[in-house]
């Protein structure tokens, strides 16, 4: 898919693995640049090193469960890269826990991601505003935040995801008259650094069983999930905004 990426930044908020940095990646490989906002350590150096051998890419580190951290971080955003015209949040986290498992730990780290993800959103399209070029903002959210799923117990992540998908369609009525289109994916299980939890053979055995609740029969990767996020932050969907586009191998059609 042509692209019209060339020359533009794109900040991804938790693309320092899985689904955001294979985006980044594919932002870089069309001629754009990357802004990765990460945890603090390796993982996110080596993601910025390795992006850097095929274009610009920069890093911002933090922890989106301190709220200081968040803070510097919208200021580096503001003084550095108020240029950006591409935001993609794929900052997450995945606890699979029954309710009444659920500690308050649990829940604030949710609510404290998801205040991270509002406010540094805010930052990025204050300059993108400033800028009067408009924009593209795309928002992971989840299968679950549609429908449960008695195999993987996720009160808490379900609650958050239904709020991301919610400012998604807020932000895109709100920022349409700027210019700025905003819209969201809705993965189903993809393999993604959130299984590495789990021990090796463990985490195998149970992608490959949850591969058989998608009608197309594999769990996603994290390019089926960037291929997506390309074509909804291009130009290629300049008519498309407030839409939660389905990228789950047809699980909301329906189960096998």
């Amino acid at each position: 898919m042509a692209t019209d990426f060339a020359g533009r930044k794109c900040v991804v908020i938790g693309g320092s693995s899985g689904i955001g940095f294979k985006t980044a990646e594919d932002v870089i490989a069309e001629g754009g640049s990357a802004v990765i906002v990460g945890r603090p350590g390796r993982k996110l150096d080596d993601a910025v090193a390795s992006l850097s051998c095929s274009g610009s890419a920069w890093s911002i580190a933090a922890d989106l469960t301190d709220w200081e951290q968040v803070v510097e971080a919208q200021k580096q955003l503001a003084e550095n890269h108020s240029d950006a015209t591409l935001l993609v949040n794929s900052a997450g986290l995945v606890r699979l826990k029954t309710f009444v498992d659920h500690q308050v730990a649990d829940y604030d780290s949710y609510h404290d991601l998801n205040r991270a993800t509002f406010f540094l959103t805010q930052t990025v399209v204050r300059g993108m505003v400033a800028g009067g070029q408009g924009g593209a903002i795309v928002n992971v959210g989840a299968m679950w935040a549609h429908q449960a799923l008695a195999a993987t117990p996720s009160s808490a992540f379900s609650m958050a995801k239904a709020g991301l998908h919610a400012l998604t369609h807020n932000l895109a009525i709100e920022l349409a008259g700027e210019g700025i289109r905003v819209n969201a994916v809705a993965p189903a299980v993809t393999s993604t650094p959130h299984f590495d939890w789990l021990p090796a053979d463990q985490r195998d055995a149970t992608l490959q069983q949850m591969a058989g609740l998608h009608p197309l029969g594999r769990v996603g990767t994290p390019q089926d999930l960037a291929s997506a996020i390309t074509f909804l932050l291009s130009s290629a969907s300049s008519w498309i905004t407030g839409a939660i586009l389905n990228v789950d191998g047809g699980v909301m059609a329906g189960r096998n």
